[in-house]
């Protein structure tokens, strides 16, 4: 919504300005420039990339557009399920933990988290780790060691779409020129014409570099930047399972491991003491 109203003020802004000095729209719309720009820029991101990231560029344009990070309740169901597991850790026989993380999909204890169930790639982090607290021979060092390598991993896959639409927003204003000077080519061939088509021509050549300069700059930079924020709101969870476990892991109990990843969500989205005991845990003790 916020990506949708910041386009709609900013063209908005421009092309009112535009308007407003006597411009002329139409002259804006060349269809052409546009080919020549975008299909260069597909061009250039089929090139630097392979064919899978635009894929996964796609969505990450889809989730910044759209917001798409982990809001209040889904850091709860999260609390709650780092919980249950904890408790059942704690209190039941290994066999019992076993079944959950084995297969989460016919898990009564997952089935009480289902945005957890949905987030394929945070489940299998969670599983993976409760299955080495299971096994008792990894010390807490080692694990923390590995954490911090997969999450690192997560990261990157998840900001390559970023760095893919930056690189695209470097290049569009130097396209942009190269579509201005191929209509200044064209604009030559009709030197003998007179002055009103000539600067007709000249006028849409221009329009290559204002195109270039502006998708770059109000469009493919912005974005780039969006999804890097998104992609670091959504490794958050990661970072909540990481400070539980690893509190866990240490000697603490799960409720006090529980407040070590509730500490590292930040204060504008971090549930209180209150709705973790009435969500999270009341969910996990359920869920138990």
């Amino acid at each position: 919504m916020a990506v949708l109203l910041g386009l709609v003020i900013g063209i908005g802004s421009m092309l009112g300005g535009f308007m407003a000095m006597g411009g002329h729209i139409e002259v804006i719309w060349q269809p052409f420039e546009f080919l020549i720009i975008f299909g260069l820029a597909a061009g250039i991101f089929i090139i630097a990339n392979p064919l899978a990231m635009a894929k996964k560029t796609m969505k990450a344009v889809i989730d910044a557009a759209a917001g798409k990070s982990p809001k209040r309740k889904e850091l709860l169901e999260l609390l709650g399920v780092l919980f249950a597991l904890m408790r059942d850790l704690k209190a039941k026989p290994r066999n019992e933990v076993e079944a959950h993380v084995d297969n989460p999909d016919e898990s009564e204890l997952f089935k009480q988290f289902p945005n957890i169930l949905k987030d394929k790639l945070l489940l299998n982090f969670i599983c993976d780790y409760v299955r080495l607290i299971l096994i008792g021979n990894a010390r807490g060092f080692e694990i923390e060691s590995l954490m911090d390598q997969e999450i690192a991993t997560i990261r990157k896959e998840k900001m390559k779409p970023a760095l893919a639409l930056g690189e695209i927003a470097d290049a569009l204003p130097a396209i942009g020129i190269v579509a201005a000077v191929l209509g200044i080519v064209k604009a030559m061939g009709a030197i003998d014409q007179s002055p009103e088509i000539l600067g007709g021509l000249i006028a849409s050549a221009l329009v290559g570099t204002f195109i270039g300069i502006l998708s770059s700059y109000a469009f493919f930079s912005p974005m780039s930047s969006k999804i890097k924020t998104i992609g670091e709101k959504q490794m958050k969870p990661f970072l909540i399972t990481k400070q539980a476990l690893l509190a866990y892991i240490n000697g603490a109990m799960p409720q006090i491991a529980l407040e070590h990843g509730r500490k590292t969500i930040v204060a504008d989205y971090r549930p209180s003491i209150d709705e973790v005991e009435q969500e999270a845990l009341g969910g996990g003790q359920k869920a138990a």
